[in-house]
């Protein structure tokens, strides 16, 4: 739904564009940085909004790219937490029955030497 909301705004841009550019039919001035010219304005409207169109795109071309590859990394991530909730998981029962020993982290070594 959200898809075809754009697409109906799109034509109705595009229809208002090209009613714009066909009534502006006149020959105009256009200046360059390295000279000026005479163009149709036509032309000119539609050239505008043409060039308009390509940096948003570009733009958004560049956003969806830098997306695709955060969301690589997440699921990287998402796919070593899993693995360790699953080995954890697995681990759990024989840690409760105390076949397994806990191993001590570095802060609570120094936690159990300072209570000494």
């Amino acid at each position: 739904m959200r898809g075809q909301t754009y697409v109906i705004f799109a034509i109705i841009f595009v229809i208002i564009v090209a009613i714009f550019a066909v009534i502006n039919v006149d020959s105009v001035e256009v200046n360059y940085l390295f000279g000026s010219g005479e163009a149709p304005l036509i032309f000119v409207i539609l050239f505008s909004v043409l060039m308009g169109g390509v940096i948003t795109a570009a733009v958004g071309v560049i956003k969806v790219f830098r997306l695709q590859r955060e969301n690589k990394t997440l699921r990287k991530e998402n796919k070593q937490l899993n693995n360790q909730k699953d080995t954890d998981d697995r681990l759990q029962p024989e840690l409760e029955q105390g076949e397994i020993e806990t191993i001590d982290t570095p802060e609570q070594t120094d936690q159990q030497q300072s209570n000494k």
